[in-house]
């Protein structure tokens, strides 16, 4: 039976080997990676119960199909429980046993494949992408390690800019749970009143535009991981809710009476004072105690400015992959930006490299290529201009940005073309924006301009 069926299996197209036994088989498996195991249950000395879990006790991604006679349905059904993917029931017609090895195969490439982009995410968002050397890193990085393997909520406390989510998305790539969702909600970018919506979902006719049912963003992240960013920034009507959800690991949609049990690892963050929050009764104790059961901390950029150089040579590498040009920055460059206290942290030095990267025409990044806002103290200048009241408004910000950055551009460039190129906007929308802002070159407009 074994040399007929290997005839049959490979008449089909697969690459068969044929073991005599089940320490043959073992053999085999020792050897070399094999996608599919098809054994009978009835072998002796080893039966194909003990081969199937010495089998499955070895590399990850291995289908195993088992054959028993129709009287032996209960082993069979053991034989599911232990790890098998399927059983065949003798006797069976080819077409059934090809179509079998064929699900079987399908399930062992998607596992694969799963398993390469979990090592690509690792490679992406694991501790390899938290760049740093200073011991506030490191310390970091050593809680993250601890962590990351419980299922234990997480607190992340930090400056915008420092990172959290990449903190969390580090949490979860190195957790049980990294094959499964990972899925990010910013609570202060939803308004309130869909806010619940979004993360516990509604039922059709809840409300008015909820024409279908919609999961929740708690169902989605079913078995991973959500993180849920901006805590701080919802009501304690909504955070009443929450507490609930976390405590009874069930939500109810908005609109529905039952609820629906999530197993999901809930990663929190805020940029605010979350202790301060409590204690002027803005945020609930309770949910605050059940969120920081572990608190991690993310160290502002001007707290570890040792990190400087290490992260401008990370984001410098990211540049100039995307841009296909050969940057480097000079010495004189990285002590310029040494000097300065980011108080956009990581993601404000993380802009300017990019900025410097598409604008700068040689291939030396040199301190000028680095434009850095006034500090208290210092002698640079603001690029955002600030109202009477001393806040910038979005509209202001916005227009002395594109002022900015057409400035520079054209004073480093030969032509509009080329500014236009770099600045990702035709040369008409070019020209108008600068006709909009009061800038004036010599070179002549474009014909629909």
């Amino acid at each position: 039976m074994r040399a007929t069926t290997a005839l049959l299996l490979r008449a089909e197209g697969f690459s068969v080997d044929e073991a005599g036994g089940g320490e043959e088989a073992l053999a085999l498996l020792a050897q070399r990676p094999y996608d599919l195991l098809l054994t009978d249950l009835k072998m002796e000395p080893m039966d194909g119960l003990a081969l199937l879990k010495r089998a499955l006790d070895g590399p990850t991604g291995l289908q195993v199909i088992v054959m028993t006679a129709y009287g032996s349905i209960e082993t069979a059904v053991e034989a599911i429980r232990s790890g098998a993917y399927d059983y065949i029931t003798k006797p069976f017609k080819d077409g059934e046993l090809v179509y079998r090895v064929q699900k079987a195969l399908e399930r062992a490439r998607l596992i694969s494949t799963v398993d390469t982009f979990a090592g690509e995410f690792k490679e992406r968002h694991g501790l390899s992408a938290l760049v740093g050397k200073s011991a506030a890193m490191r310390e970091l990085t050593t809680r993250i390690s601890r962590v990351a393997n419980s299922d234990a909520t997480v607190l992340i406390e930090g400056e915008s800019g420092t990172g959290k989510e990449l903190v969390a998305r580090a949490i979860h790539a190195l957790s049980s749970r990294s094959k499964a969702p990972f899925v990010p909600v910013n609570c202060a970018a939803i308004t309130e009143s869909l806010l619940e919506s979004e993360l516990f979902g509604h039922a059709r006719g809840a409300f008015t535009g909820a024409v279908k049912a919609r999961r929740g963003l708690f169902e989605e992240a079913h078995g991973g991981s959500l993180f849920i960013d901006e805590v701080t920034e919802t009501s304690g009507a909504f955070q009443s809710k929450l507490l609930r959800a976390l405590q009874e690991h069930e939500v109810r949609r908005v609109g529905e009476n039952t609820s629906i049990t999530v197993d999901v690892r809930v990663v929190a963050a805020s940029n605010r004072d979350i202790e301060q929050d409590v204690a002027d009764k803005r945020f609930r104790q309770d949910l605050f105690y059940r969120l920081a059961v572990v608190t991690l901390k993310v160290p502002p950029l001007r707290d570890r400015l040792e990190d400087v150089p290490v992260l401008a040579a990370h984001f410098l590498e990211r540049a100039n992959a995307r841009n296909r040009r050969p940057h480097r920055i000079t010495q004189s460059a990285i002590e310029h930006l040494t000097g300065y206290s980011f108080p956009g942290n990581v993601r404000e030095l993380e802009n300017l490299v990019e900025q410097a990267a598409a604008l700068a025409e040689g291939e030396e990044l040199l301190p000028e290529d680095f434009p850095l806002k006034k500090q208290r103290g210092g002698t640079e200048a603001s690029p955002i201009p600030f109202s009477p009241v001393g806040v910038a408004t979005l509209a202001d910000a916005v227009t002395e940005a594109e002022r900015k950055a057409i400035q520079v551009a054209l004073e480093r460039l030969p032509d509009l073309g080329r500014v236009a190129e770099v600045l990702g906007v035709s040369t008409t929308t070019l020209w108008r924006k600068m006709k909009r802002l009061g800038l004036k070159t010599s070179q002549e407009p474009p014909p629909d301009a």
